[in-house]
C-alpha cells in the first residue's frame, strides 16, 4: 500500500517507522512528511534512507493511509486533504479525539463492523489506552462504576524533545549537580532529572490539568460509558518511556475475585500478566519499554471496600500508547 506518515521525523513518527517494519505490514511506497525545517534529512525504512518531504496538501496524492504524528494544529490544517485525496487518516493527535463522528479507536476494545468503512481513525491519549486496555477486560466481572487512577508518565509522552531534556539535564545534574538553567529549558519545564512534576499541561477552572481531563473524557468514550465516575492525577517522572498507572475500580458489587481477575488478564489481548506476589516481582517502566503488551498486576482488594479492586500497570507509551495502536487499526480497517 501507499503509506504516508506525517511527523515521520518525530519521537511516534519514528517508532511508527519502527512498527510497520516489525509487523511486515505491506508498503509498497513510503512517503516521509514534516516540518519544513526537516526537509532534506532522511528517515530510514528496511535499510533504506527516506527523504523527508514538507507536509503540505497537495502532498497526499496517491496515498492510501496516511499516519498522522505531528500535533493538533497539523492534522486539523492537513487531515481534510489527505482525505480529500482519498487517503484513510490515521491521527495520533488529539484534534478528532471528541468528535461524535470519529471512533476514538482501540482495536481490542471498541472496533466492530460500523466503524469498518471509515475515513478517520482517531488515536487515543497514550494514558487512556494503557488504562483503559486493563481495565476493560474487567467488565465481564462485574459493572464498573468509578475509577482513581494516578498516572507516572515518562518523557516520551512529551515527544522527542522532552526525552532529549530528560538526558541532558540528568547528564547536567551529575556533572554540576544543578542541572539545567531554568532559562534554558524547554517550554519553562521545572527540573527534570530525579524529580517528578504535575503534567505540564494547563489547570482549568475545575484543578484539573489538560492530560488528567482527556484521561477522563477519552476513557468513557472508548468504553462507551459517558457516565462513568473517575477521578486522575497526572504526573511526570524521570523515565525515557513507559508509562506507570496506579488504578483504583470501584465496582457495583463486590470486586471480583483476585484469581478470576487474573484469568481474565492472561486470556484478554495485549495484555500481560506480571503479578508475582512471592517474588514481589510487578510491572516495571524497564520491563515494558518497547514491549507491544500492557502489563498487570499488584492485583488486590482494598481492604476497607469490598467492592474496590486495585491495579498496578505500565505500557510503552510509544508504541500501544501511540504507534502500534494505529498500526493496529490500519490492519484491521484493511482486513479481509
Amino acid at each position: 500500500m501507499r503509506v504516508a506518515i506525517v511527523g515521520a521525523t518525530g519521537a511516534v513518527g519514528n517508532e511508527l517507522l519502527r512498527v510497520l517494519e516489525q509487523r511486515h505490514f505491506p508498503v509498497r511506497d513510503l512517503r516521509a512528511l514534516a516540518s519544513a525545517r526537516s526537509v532534506g534529512s532522511t528517515v530510514t525504512f528496511r535499510g533504506e534512507a527516506i527523504a523527508v518531504r514538507e507536509a503540505t496538501p497537495d502532498a497526499f496524492d496517491g496515498v492510501e493511509i496516511a499516519f498522522f504524528s505531528a500535533g493538533a494544529t497539523r492534522s486539523r490544517a492537513l487531515v481534510p486533504a489527505a482525505r480529500a485525496a482519498g487517503a484513510v487518516v490515521i491521527d495520533n493527535s488529539s484534534a478528532f479525539r471528541m468528535d461524535p463522528d470519529v471512533p476514538l479507536a482501540v482495536p481490542e476494545i471498541n472496533l466492530g463492523p460500523a466503524e469498518r468503512d471509515r475515513t478517520l481513525y482517531s488515536v487515543p491519549n497514550c494514558t487512556a489506552i494503557i488504562l483503559t486496555m486493563a481495565i476493560a477486560p474487567l467488565r465481564a466481572l462485574g459493572t464498573i462504576e468509578r475509577l482513581v487512577v494516578s498516572t507516572y508518565q515518562s518523557a516520551s509522552g512529551g515527544g522527542a524533545g522532552m526525552m532529549r531534556y530528560l538526558e541532558s539535564d540528568t547528564q547536567a545534574y551529575l556533572t554540576n549537580g544543578s542541572g539545567i538553567d531554568a532559562g534554558d529549558r524547554p517550554d519553562g519545564l521545572p527540573p527534570y532529572a530525579f524529580n517528578c512534576f504535575s503534567h505540564n499541561t494547563a489547570i482549568d477552572d475545575h484543578g484539573q490539568n489538560e492530560e488528567e481531563a482527556k484521561v477522563i473524557a477519552e476513557t468513557r468514550k472508548i468504553l462507551g460509558q459517558p457516565n462513568l465516575r473517575a477521578n486522575v492525577t497526572c504526573v511526570r517522572v524521570p523515565v525515557l518511556r513507559a508509562h506507570c498507572e496506579s488504578v483504583c475500580i470501584e465496582f457495583a458489587d463486590a470486586a471480583p475475585a483476585v484469581e478470576a481477575v487474573r484469568d481474565v488478564i492472561q486470556r484478554a489481548p495485549g495484555l500481560r500478566l506480571v503479578d508475582d506476589r512471592a517474588a514481589n516481582q510487578f510491572p516495571t517502566t524497564r520491563s515494558a519499554a518497547n514491549g507491544d503488551d500492557v502489563l498487570v498486576g499488584r492485583i488486590r482488594h482494598d481492604r476497607d471496600d469490598p467492592r474496590v479492586l486495585n491495579l498496578w500497570i505500565a505500557g510503552d507509551q510509544l508504541r500501544k500508547g501511540a504507534a502500534l495502536n494505529a498500526v493496529q487499526i490500519a490492519e484491521w480497517r484493511f482486513s479481509a
